[in-house]
């Protein structure tokens, strides 16, 4: 199989570039250092090109060596033809190679196999010639035996057909024939399994076509039916699946097609609609899983590229009621300075919120603090309208809810346990509350991607597809933002290109005891060999070098052009430290970017690049996105009526709509319809997880605790 020409078709790239790709990824070369690094090799593919080239490269290699496999077991079978080798190469899908070896794969003990040991077969090839003259009975009393329990023609008959139904089931091109009609025209419908209410009961008397069936629809009937709420079947076009068997194999009028004619309908019944609404139900589910793991990427990358909230001194606050709030003071670069308690969210309790009046007051004054970050867990709402509370008195004050306060954080917290030996986990969860509303991707990269709650059903998932597509996801943000190597986590370095785990603790653990100074220091790192560096080096960031070049995205392997630019251009490299070169980029047009790129011999990406680093050494792409929002209000559900206009900001994206914080502890559903003037397919054409939108309260129902809201002024 030519993997070069099938992936440069479909994926319309040219050959030469899609065969350097693969050359690299089989050199153990990262997706992110290839994407960033390799552009003139790879004609400048993003990530998520390389990404989707590689999963399909290796969709393609199983499919070869499944191939090879098959082939192989024919041969020993000693059933291998030149029409079945041709079959095998012509395959695009592993479930028509399936197809093809079905009818040569070991099997179970079945009716056909018994009747086969009774000798029937000779029988049932004979009836399969339907020939037009032949006696069916005489033939059949032929095979009369009842020591192998054949006593009469009719058994005879009866054990033939079965062996005839196992052949027609098991032909490759109807079983193609008859999948795809049903994926074009089959229907799923649903009906409840038992007489009681539930989240499922939309779907107790159901039906929607396959190729209309949603991913949010088809993972809710799946779970439906496994928790035993649901009944699912699939329904052919009634007459025209069993018409299409009967065509393929029945010949004439005679009363051998007659048999043939029985056979395949048995066939249909008993064997080749059973085995294909399950394979449908399967690629409906497998459609469902990639567009549900589509969905919770594109929200987590959303998600961790939210723009960081820089240059404030910030206050944490893990709410709670029994023991407390716990707070925490950390300072612009995350550093804890301080920690306390306040009981400020029991009723009746004066002194303990006067207590924390005081507290939180005092850490403003002495701190500076002007941003405030509560977790939404247990009593969240009550810290809130406490903060919101002192805020007239805390001039320039504001404060922030952190969704995914709960599990994750407190997630976070555990790992921050080596860092902060004598603080309890709540502490802990304070500082990593602030933490996520300083810098979300730094803290959330601490947790499992699957616990952050940015999808739908992923539990119901293929969680190793779902692991792989997630982490590639916080290996493309970590990436595309850079790390400050002097100041990072290990979880955080191990996402970085070429790094991992070990080599992330190794290199915490040399900078502790060493410092790292420069890039180039990099090296005495144990276990940090020139293959790891070369992948990593220009994704880590040392501020403080001595060599500006460090603090920005070229690459050690560039630094000699980066030095030939700047000479050329008239610019020395202590120029970049101060605040970047904004001109340089007219000075290469006013040159000439070609020319320039010619003398250097580099490439007119990497070029760019350069000039583009020069210009605004260590971009982080994160700061031109909308910033989130700080609040010095708060809001009630009972506080909201029709009509009202609100900011707010997305939490969650899914496929009948996105689910919008608008500062009440409930977030409210825009439902696709009603997210935008135009007709949009799916709902990440109109939102992504972060975004500021302006929204309109359609209806609040206090008891389901559900908001209704919509993005288009007037659409109820």
């Amino acid at each position: 199989m030519d993997f070069i020409a099938i992936l440069a078709k479909e994926f319309n790239l040219r050959p030469e570039h899609v065969r350097a790709v693969i050359e690299m990824l089989d050199e153990g070369n990262t997706i992110p250092f290839i994407a960033r690094y390799r552009k003139e090799k790879t004609g400048s593919m993003d990530d998520q090109t390389l990404r989707d080239l590689a999963e399909r490269l290796e969709y393609l290699r199983s499919l070869e060596k499944r191939r090879e496999e098959i082939a192989k077991a024919l041969e020993e079978q000693g059933v291998l033809t030149d029409e079945l080798t041709l079959a095998l190469q012509k395959a695009r899908t592993l479930a028509e190679l399936e197809d093809i070896y079905r009818p040569f794969r070991p099997k179970r003990r079945t009716r056909a196999t018994i009747a086969k040991e009774r000798g029937l077969e000779p029988l049932a090839l004979w009836l399969l010639l339907q020939l037009p003259k032949g006696d069916v009975q005489a033939e059949a009393r032929k095979y009369i035996d009842p020591e192998k329990e054949v006593p009469d023609a009719e058994s005879a008959l009866a054990g033939a057909r079965d062996i005839l139904a196992e052949q027609i089931s098991d032909d490759a091109a109807l079983r193609k024939e008859i999948r795809e009609m049903l994926l074009r025209e089959g229907v799923v419908e649903t009906k409840a399994a038992k007489e009681e209410d539930s989240v499922y009961s939309m779907y107790y008397d159901y039906k929607e076509p396959v190729p209309k069936m949603a991913a949010h629809r088809i993972l809710a009937i799946n779970r439906g039916e496994r928790e035993e709420f649901l009944k699912v079947s699939l329904t052919a076009p009634e007459g025209k699946a069993e018409l299409s068997v009967r065509n393929a194999f029945v010949r004439g009028h005679s009363p051998a097609s007659e048999q043939v004619g029985l056979a395949c309908d048995d066939a249909w019944e008993r064997l080749l609609f059973p085995s294909l609404e399950r394979e449908i139900r399967n690629e409906l589910t497998d459609r469902a899983n990639v567009q549900a793991i589509h969905v919770f990427s594109q929200n987590l990358h959303q998600l961790l590229m939210q723009p960081p909230i820089k240059g404030k001194v910030t206050l944490g606050v893990d709410p709670g009621f029994r023991t407390g709030c716990k707070l925490a003071v950390i300072d612009e670069n995350g550093k804890v300075l301080d920690t306390g308690v306040g009981h400020f969210t029991l009723p009746g309790a004066e002194a303990g919120k006067a207590a924390a009046a005081k507290l939180i007051k005092g850490f403003v004054k002495k701190y500076g603090i002007t941003a405030i970050a509560i977790g939404n867990g247990t009593a969240s709402r009550e810290s809130e309208q406490f903060i919101v509370s002192l805020l007239p008195e805390l001039p320039g004050v504001a404060y922030m809810i952190v969704s995914e306060a709960g599990a994750s954080v407190y997630s976070a917290s555990k790992l921050a346990a080596a860092e902060f030996p004598d603080f309890d986990v709540t502490q802990r969860s304070a500082v990593s509350i602030a933490r996520r509303m300083q810098d979300p991707l730094a803290e959330l990269v601490k947790i499992d991607p699957k616990a952050i709650g940015v999808g739908q059903y992923q539990h119901d998932l293929k969680q190793n597809e779902l692991t792989a597509a997630l982490d590639g996801v916080v290996e493309q943000c970590v990436n595309a933002v850079g790390v400050e190597v002097s100041t990072a986590s290990a979880e955080l370095l191990s996402h970085v290109a070429g790094i991992g785990p070990a080599l992330a603790k190794n290199i915490v653990t040399y900078r502790e005891e060493n410092g790292i100074p420069s890039r180039a220091a990099l090296k005495k790192v144990p276990k940090l060999g020139p293959k790891a560096f070369e992948q990593c080096a220009g994704f880590l960031r040392v501020m403080d070098s001595k060599n500006p070049l460090d603090a920005t995205a070229v690459h050690p392997e560039s630094y000699d052009a980066a030095k030939q630019v700047l000479s050329t251009l008239g610019y020395e490299a202590k120029d970049v430290k101060n605040g970047g070169l904004p001109g340089i980029a007219l000075k290469a047009r006013e040159y000439g970017v070609e020319k320039l790129a010619k003398e250097l011999d580099i490439g007119l990406p990497t070029l760019n690049d350069i000039l583009s680093e020069l210009q605004k050494p260590g971009r982080d792409p994160r700061d031109e996105l909308p910033k989130p929002v700080l609040r010095t209000d708060v809001l009630d559900m009972k506080d909201l009526q029709p009509g009202m206009e609100l900011t707010g900001t997305v939490r969650n994206v899914i496929d009948f709509g996105a689910f919008v914080d608008i500062g009440v502890h409930q977030d409210g559903l825009v439902h696709i319809s009603r997210m935008a003037d135009r007709f949009i397919k799916h709902p990440s054409e109109a939102v992504k997880v972060g975004d500021i939108v302006k929204v309109w309260v359609v209806s609040v129902d206090e008891k389901k605790k559900r908001i209704a809201l919509t993005m288009v002024k007037g659409r109820q």
